[in-house]
């Protein structure tokens, strides 16, 4: 039995997560939850699975999702939130030996040099994103010195094939129509400008421990393919799944034994022959392109960019700035930033909000 604890228990991954454990009551025992606000969703997730430590981070603060971390009860924690707000109670439940689920790119983007020397072994820290999940069991039991490349996978978005001109007049209502994943607004606007992406690269470097070289992305339309693993010698191996997200989710609960996500989870029938991948092109989506230039400087830049993004895409979805500034904004603000070194995790927070500030000031110039 798996006594857990989900933060981020109402999101879009969160769900994912509780339909895992909704279908195996003999296997997972949910002993506390959290998000980021106090909601009916909260409130029925708590009384189906007779939760009685239930926080609310608008009331609680960090110290509600310290409880969960620290928690002598709890053995395993799903850290599923977005933002900054989990990455102390991330490194509590690490320091404290607990296995974690990990769906958080803003933890390892900014701080994965304080928080990655925290994990003790390969199983500790389990990816739940599908494409570093993806790689997470591609790379069980191998060498990875023997690894030449990584690629993560993406649809390529709902504008794949549009040209610039029509990418200029993309609007909020087209960007949040994702052709795959359903999602939270922010993630499917970034998976549109292929930001979403990009971040993935650089939290995949940091993961796995792996030079900015040895990251790559490839589009593969449908998202059957997930991640794949080059070795020196030649060989690839890949993971190819249905696109649910209670799939990664089930691994990483369930690891190293297999179940199925939930009852009316069904194996695809899949073509192989559908199966095809494509080189991303930056110069219509050069989100991918900036966030590679990050990975090569590292330092203070990844927190600079999640800062950026987020403020950039905040505009876009008010209206404020075209598609096709977001990039512009994000690289305005990078090229604005000093470089001052980081010295934890405090730093690293405050970065991505003084990053998003500048952002936000950049945007104005933009405004249309």
């Amino acid at each position: 039995m798996i006594n857990l604890g989900v933060i981020g228990a109402t999101g879009s991954v969160g769900s994912s997560v509780m339909s895992v454990c909704e279908a195996w009551p003999d296997k997972i025992r949910v002993k506390a939850l959290a998000a980021n606000h106090k909601s009916e969703k909260l409130k029925a997730l708590a009384e189906k699975f007779s939760v009685q430590k239930v926080y609310a981070y608008e009331e609680t603060g960090e110290h509600g999702l310290e409880e969960i971390a620290c928690d002598s009860e709890i053995e395993h924690v799903a850290f599923v939130s977005s933002g900054t707000s989990a990455i102390k109670a991330l490194c509590s439940a690490l320091e404290a030996g607990k296995t974690v689920s990990l769906a958080n790119k803003e933890s390892i983007v900014a701080a994965g040099k304080w928080v990655m020397p925290l994990v003790k072994h390969s199983e500790q820290l389990r990816p739940v994103d599908s494409e570093h999940n993806a790689i997470w069991q591609c790379l069980h039991g191998e060498d990875k010195t023997f690894v030449r490349k990584i690629y993560l996978t993406a649809s390529g978005g709902p504008f794949r094939n549009f040209t610039y001109d029509e990418l200029k007049r993309v609007t909020p209502e087209m960007a949040l129509k994702h052709p795959v994943w359903n999602m939270g607004a922010k993630i499917t606007i970034d998976s549109a400008t292929l930001m979403n992406k990009g971040i993935e690269l650089i939290e995949a470097m940091y993961l796995f421990g792996l030079d900015s070289l040895q990251v790559d992305a490839l589009i593969s339309p449908g998202s059957f393919v997930h991640g794949l693993v080059e070795f020196e010698d030649g060989s690839v191996k890949m993971l190819a799944a249905e696109p649910d997200m209670k799939l990664p989710a089930a691994s990483c609960l369930f690891w190293p034994e297999r179940f199925f996500p939930c009852e009316s989870f069904k194996r695809p029938a899949y073509d192989v022959h559908d199966v095809r991948f494509e080189l991303p092109d930056t110069n219509r989506f050069p989100s991918l392109r900036i966030a590679r230039e990050v990975m090569r400087m590292k330092g203070a830049y990844p927190a600079v960019l999640v800062g950026a993004d987020e403020a950039a895409v905040d505009s876009f979805l008010k209206g404020k700035i075209a598609f096709t500034d977001i990039p512009s904004v994000i690289e305005e603000t990078l090229s604005a930033y000093k470089g001052d070194e980081l010295h934890g995790i405090d730093d690293a927070i405050e970065c991505i909000d003084e990053s998003r500030r500048e952002a936000k000031r950049i945007s104005e110039r933009f405004m249309r």
